[in-house]
């Protein structure tokens, strides 16, 4: 119990330091104190481009984090594949290309992108599940379908995106993992989606930990083992897919993330999920931040910098698994 409770206490500690840091580093530079001062001042010109510049970005970075880690658990639980991950197994990557061709051909359609995105991003889930079932679910093989429908769909994007010119100019930058110029309008949509999923992935907890046990101790014990992964399946989805819709793409976060969680608090989803959502936020802000500051006046998107962590921890978990 002492364990989780410095653990918890350590990673909201950190992320309160880690959004003053990000709101007062860059362009426009404060120190700590004068920042907190005129976080409360009325007036202040730096402060209102502080407002509207960087605290968009620190929320849409937060909630994705969040969404993203929460969505790893939950995808982990369902496929009892420690691997599993929306941006590695393809989830992600068809959300991204069905929001590109409504955003390329259906732009009137633009308010119902988070809806039709999860609906790409469950079609690539359920490819996933179809193709790698074999009286029951292997774990390497499940990887391996994962990948190839990754590549697949981003192939698609990237295809869609050379064969459209100039049409599909503006809709590969909203699809585009870089949190720049993000706005409140982005804020509003990934608040009001990734509440409602993360919120529902925390009154699943109990399901998740019994999806652990095997489907027949699980049944014999009168619990709906296909519901139950139905229903989770499509949580994380939802959660995947507002992330990629006002974030963009973002591998590995849910794969690192639930692995450093269960190490630090355990196997318990009551704690595990709310946990990984604070440590997945922690993370993407701060890879957010670094990719701001750490080059300027240049950016490298978070996705970059967590495809250049995550993809040695994905090998090490290989080697390990």
């Amino acid at each position: 119990m002492t364990k989780k409770i410095v653990s918890f206490t350590t990673v909201i500690v950190l992320l309160l330091v880690s959004m003053i840091y990000s709101a007062s580093t860059g362009s426009i530079t404060m120190g700590f104190f004068e920042f907190i001062g005129a976080l409360f001042e009325e007036g202040n010109s730096q402060m209102e481009a502080i407002r509207d510049l960087r605290f968009p970005r620190i929320l849409v970075a937060l909630f994705a984090g969040a969404a993203l880690s929460v969505s790893g658990v939950l995808l982990q639980s369902v496929m009892r594949n420690p691997l599993a991950d929306a941006g590695v197994i393809g989830i992600s990557s068809g959300a991204a290309f069905v929001q590109l061709f409504i955003i390329s051909f259906f732009p009137a359609l633009f308010f119902l992108t988070p809806v039709l995105a999860f609906m790409g991003g469950a079609f690539a889930c359920a490819l996933v599940f179809v193709l790698s079932w074999k009286s029951g679910l292997s774990p390497l093989k499940l990887i391996l379908v994962g990948i190839a429908i990754n590549a697949m769909f981003t192939g698609l994007t990237e295809a869609f995106i050379s064969l459209g010119g100039s049409l599909n100019t503006s809709a590969s930058s909203v699809i585009g993992s870089n949190l720049t110029m993000r706005t409140w309008s982005d804020v509003s949509t990934i608040v009001t989606y990734g509440s409602v999923g993360l919120i529902a992935a925390f009154a699943l907890y109990g399901w998740c930990n019994l999806l652990v046990l095997q489907d027949k101790t699980a049944k014999s014990l009168g619990f709906n083992v296909a519901r139950a992964r139905l229903i989770i399946a499509a949580v994380a989805v939802l959660l995947s897919a507002v992330s990629v819709v006002v974030a963009g793409v973002i591998s590995f976060v849910g794969l690192l993330v639930p692995h450093i969680a269960r190490r630090l608090v355990g196997y318990d989803h009551k704690v595990l999920i709310p946990f990984t959502a604070l440590a997945g936020a922690l993370l993407i802000l701060v890879a957010d931040t670094i990719g701001r500051t750490i080059v300027t006046p240049l950016e490298i998107p978070a996705s970059t910098i967590m495809a250049i962590i995550g993809g040695p921890f994905l090998i090490f978990l290989l080697r390990k698994e």
